[in-house]
């Protein structure tokens, strides 16, 4: 697939991941998942199922006692692929963006609609009661086509629906800048499309949901990534380079920070890199410095946590200590005051 909003910038490239950066990350990996039994190893960017089935399971052998899970276009889904999944016990998502003529972003390599073969894939993994999730990047959103958005998704079975707001970040410079107002309905109108039929985990309308309810219990919601424990999110490249928060840097090089790696893992441990990242990673800091400013001033800093770094850095001039972005708008604070309308609504 050649996805016209894709930010990768080597998508037409193949680049296979040799076997001991799988084992090098492992080395690590296997101690936490020792600790953790839902620790997950997420198989994603570009396409996986590309790297062939005898290729990824070599890949995956290192690891032991983690979840494996897949981000497809589920395009090369065959029978074989289907019991490849079922045997290695993966959890499934499936990148598409709801009916048919929302999809004209996707195409295959060859410039056609990519829907129906996505649809081929997804047909497929039915027919093996294979429980998938989906991804969809929305371009353009229109409340006017919420409700039959959502409701593709609940015909087709999905268990969650993660629905992203196509951002202008890597390669993608195209984005449009949507009407913050427009969005606020758009999210509402999903809203409330979910509710009068809720049989997906709409991911976007649980956010809200688990932050309203952690407020009205009492709990801390600020995320305090500079004081507090964080997540550091590492994504590994095929070359074994390691970019932290934000899978959307790997591949890209900047004057002051170079490739933003934090370092690899045929160096230096997985486990070396995530507890020296600040350390070792000078755009972190500047990231910090921009969070704290969101922090200090944006009334919804609390639900959304200061905008990503790959947002700041490509809106943001490549800096990374900016605050609101385009994104942070239509994708987090329109969707708290739109959802939020939808409960005030359905509370009288």
């Amino acid at each position: 697939m050649d996805c016209r909003y894709c930010y990768l910038p080597f998508r037409k490239t193949k680049h296979l991941m040799p076997v001991d950066v799988a084992e090098s990350v492992a080395q690590s990996v296997n101690a936490w998942a020792a600790d953790n039994p839902k620790f997950e190893v997420v198989w994603h960017g570009g396409e996986p199922l590309a790297t062939g089935r005898e290729r990824l399971g070599a890949l995956m052998a290192p690891f032991k006692g983690v979840k494996h899970s897949v981000q497809t276009n589920a395009a090369l889904v065959d029978e074989a692929w289907c019991e490849f999944l079922l045997e290695h016990d993966f959890a499934v998502g499936v990148s598409i963006d709801g009916p048919e003529d929302m999809n004209t972003h996707r195409v295959t390599l060859a410039g056609h609609p990519g829907f129906r073969i996505t649809m081929r894939g997804i047909e497929r993994l039915q027919r093996h009661g294979i429980p998938f999730s989906t991804i969809a990047v929305v371009s353009d959103p229109d409340p006017a086509d919420a409700s039959r958005f959502y409701e593709f998704f609940a015909a087709l079975g999905v268990t969650t629906l993660g629905v992203n707001v196509e951002e202008e970040e890597g390669v993608n410079l195209g984005a449009r800048s949507a009407d913050h107002g427009r969005a606020v309905e758009f999210w509402a109108a999903l809203a409330d499309a979910w509710r009068s039929n809720p049989v997906v985990r709409l991911r976007e309308v649980q956010r809200v949901l688990n932050f309203a309810g952690a407020v009205l219990g009492g709990h801390a919601t600020d995320p305090s990534p500079t004081s507090a424990p964080w997540d550091p999110l590492p994504t590994v490249a095929h070359d074994g380079g390691v970019v932290m928060l934000s899978p959307e840097l790997a591949g890209f090089t900047d004057a002051r920070f170079g490739d933003f790696t934090t370092g690899n893992v045929l160096k230096d441990g997985l486990d070396v890199l995530v507890a020296e990242a600040e350390l070792r990673t000078p755009w972190i800091s500047e990231f910090w410095s921009g969070v704290d400013d969101c922090r200090a001033t944006c009334p919804a800093f609390a639900f959304c946590g200061g905008a990503h770094p790959a947002n700041r850095y490509f809106e943001h001039a490549g800096r990374f200590d900016g605050t609101r972005t385009r994104y942070c708008t239509t994708a987090k604070i329109a969707l708290l005051e739109g959802v939020t309308r939808h409960v005030r609504e359905h509370a009288r």
